[in-house]
C-alpha cells in the first residue's frame, strides 16, 4: 500500500528555514512526479511546488517562489521543501502528494497520494 509520511514540521519563527522531508514507500517512487502543497485554516489546499520524476525540472507557486526550494532524492525515496524567509502568512498544514502523470499538474485532483500533512506554524 502507498504512503507518504510528512516530517519537519513545528513551530518557526519568521525567517528560520526549516526543512520538510516526505518519504515514501509501498510505490515506485522514482515513476512519480511529486508536489507539496498547503491548507490554511478555512481555505483551500493550494499547490506549492512540484518535481519531475528525474528531478530535471521544478515548478513553483508564484507566492514561493525565490523562497522555498522542491527536491528528490529517489535512491532514499523522499522529497524536500526546504522553506527560506518565512513569513507569517506561510502558516499552514503541509502535504506530499505523488503524481503518476507526466507533467507538473498544479490540480491537486492529479494526485493519487497523499501524507497526512505536518503543521508550519510562523510565529515570533
Amino acid at each position: 500500500q502507498a504512503q507518504l509520511v510528512e516530517s519537519g514540521g513545528g513551530l518557526v519563527q519568521p525567517g528560520a528555514p526549516p526543512s520538510l522531508s516526505c518519504a515514501a514507500s509501498g510505490l515506485t517512487f522514482s515513476s512519480y512526479v511529486m508536489g507539496w502543497f498547503r491548507q490554511a485554516p478555512r481555505k483551500e489546499r493550494d499547490f506549492v511546488a512540484a518535481i519531475s520524476r528525474s528531478c530535471g525540472s521544478t515548478y513553483y507557486a508564484d507566492f514561493v517562489k525565490g523562497r522555498f526550494t522542491i527536491t528528490r532524492d529517489n535512491a532514499k525515496n523522499t522529497v524536500y521543501l526546504q522553506m527560506n524567509s518565512l513569513k507569517p502568512e506561510d502558516t499552514a498544514v503541509y502535504y506530499c502528494a505523488a503524481d503518476l502523470g507526466m507533467v507538473l499538474d498544479v490540480r491537486r485532483e492529479e494526485y493519487n497520494t497523499w501524507g497526512q500533512g505536518t503543521q508550519i506554524t510562523v510565529s515570533s
